[in-house]
């Protein structure tokens, strides 16, 4: 069956695509916190899409339990975001027939795409030992979707291009771990790897919003994925910024030919107003033409 995705398309496509990844609230918060911080994420999520954004929202992030995002979707946006441009995240981390029928939700909701990963080492227990054995039988589930993996570049590239590489991998698009222009030559050993080996699934790059230098937030950071501690420290020792700081990773990608990233970290309060400053700085159009 051939797979119709807007997200799908743009990954193929020449022009650059940032998307923008989002946390729904965590599910030990109160009632009150858990509204507003819902409310925060919906104009988040109103603003980031008007400007010609791709959305992804995680599903238990760092191992902590968040209320889960397709709801949030289907109870608060419906009807005033393009469902199309959401692309969530949906981990191992789950009975294996909530994450079937979440497949089925996802689809009568109108979404096209659909990133499965195995999830963090911490909280609860895997349903299937690797994301590929849940993406199989989603892809027979809900076979017009379009389901991503995971790509990590931090590890040595010939071994996730073997990943990605085999029929088993059943995912059409991939997304990576962060990265940034201070360890660039993994992307440039990356791009290079898939070339050789004829890799022709499309995909996004990783690229965190620091939003300060202190090597102790840095150091907390580590413990999630590889953080260049010292080169980020000087960094904003030397005066950028961190609008200055991610737009950079953007653009150094671009030279090296990774043009579609999604930016994470920017937090659901301040998403908007922080997206539209990166567009900026990195010279892309701030308003949806």
């Amino acid at each position: 069956m051939t797979i119709r995705s807007h997200f799908l398309d743009r990954l193929r496509s020449e022009s650059p695509l940032i998307g923008v990844e989002l946390r729904p609230p965590r599910s030990n918060l109160t009632r009150g916190g858990a509204m507003d911080t819902w409310i925060d994420l919906s104009h988040s999520i109103r603003r980031v899409v008007a400007r010609d954004a791709f959305l992804m929202l995680t599903d238990n992030a760092v191992g902590q339990a968040e209320e889960e995002n397709l709801q949030h979707l289907t109870s608060n946006i419906a009807g005033e975001v393009d469902p199309w441009r959401v692309v969530p995240f949906l981990t191992t981390k789950h009975p294996l027939e909530y994450c079937l029928r979440y497949g089925d939700r996802a689809r009568m909701q109108g979404l096209e795409a659909l990133t499965v990963v195995g999830g963090d080492a911490e909280g609860a227990e895997r349903c299937v030992p690797h994301a590929n054995a849940l993406r199989a039988p989603l892809r027979a589930r809900v076979p017009g979707m379009a389901l991503g993996g995971w790509v990590n570049l931090h590890r040595p590239a010939e071994e996730q291009v073997g990943f990605v590489a085999s029929p088993d991998f059943e995912a059409d698009y991939y997304l990576t771990q962060i990265i940034s222009h201070h360890d660039v030559d993994k992307v440039t050993g990356w791009l290079r790897a898939t070339e050789d080996a004829g890799v022709e699934i499309p995909g996004a790059f990783g690229v965190f919003y620091y939003r300060n230098g202190r090597r102790e937030a840095l150091q907390r950071l580590s413990a999630f994925f590889p953080v260049p501690i010292d080169e980020v420290a000087e960094a904003f020792a030397a005066g950028t910024t961190p609008v200055e700081h991610c737009a950079r990773t953007i653009l150094q990608l671009r030279e090296i030919g990774a043009r579609h990233v999604y930016v994470c970290n920017l937090g659901a309060n301040q998403a908007g107003p922080l997206f539209e400053r990166i567009l900026a700085e990195v010279g892309a159009p701030t308003s949806k033409d």
